[in-house]
């Protein structure tokens, strides 16, 4: 099988960063619970984040979207862009005070259950832009596999046809026992 060519090979904005720091630190000084919580995250979270980070990539080849993602657990996902249905672009109170975009994969088929997306990533320099590259190569892609209406499908070889004249013969020979 050939390389596939990358089209776009996705770069993260430095203020992911923070954002990660202060919107989890943010959730945690919600409780009283989790004050302590949120110290300790502040002290080991710059480096949970930067290893993240480092882990972090999303790459746009000509027929995939590569998505590489975790620091213990390290998940890569491939997911082909005739299988993509959307790219949904969210954005929360906090992401606009960085700047920040993220997206949700969704896919036909897709397994995580009802609302869910397959993946989400959040923080690509020009988002919007990459997602608008995403869904261009998706439909390129379609285009090309249409066939034009001046196309005629091939004609069954002998063999197929023998094979539709057995089925079309079992068909009538159970049509006729069934009851009126």
């Amino acid at each position: 099988m050939s390389e596939e060519r990358i089209l776009w090979d996705a770069d993260f904005d430095p203020k992911v960063k923070p954002y990660y720091l202060w919107s989890t630190s943010i959730i945690l000084c919600l409780t009283i619970v989790g004050i302590p919580l949120a110290i300790v995250y502040v002290i080991i979270g710059n480096w949970l984040i930067a290893k993240h980070l480092a882990n972090l990539g999303c790459t746009l080849n000509e027929r995939t979207l590569e998505i590489k993602k975790g620091i213990m657990n390290k998940t890569e996902s491939t997911i082909p862009l005739e299988k993509i249905t959307d790219l949904q672009m969210f954005q929360g109170p906090i992401m606009r005070h960085f700047g920040l975009r993220g997206f949700k994969v969704e896919t036909a088929g897709q397994s995580s259950g009802p609302g869910g997306s397959l993946v989400n990533i959040i923080g690509i320099v020009d988002a919007v832009e990459f997602r608008k590259s995403v869904l261009d190569q998706r439909d390129r892609l379609a285009q090309g596999s249409k066939s034009t209406p001046d196309q005629t499908s091939p004609e069954p070889t002998n063999q197929q046809s023998e094979v539709l004249t057995e089925i079309r013969d079992l068909l009538v020979k159970i049509e006729s026992k069934l009851p009126d």
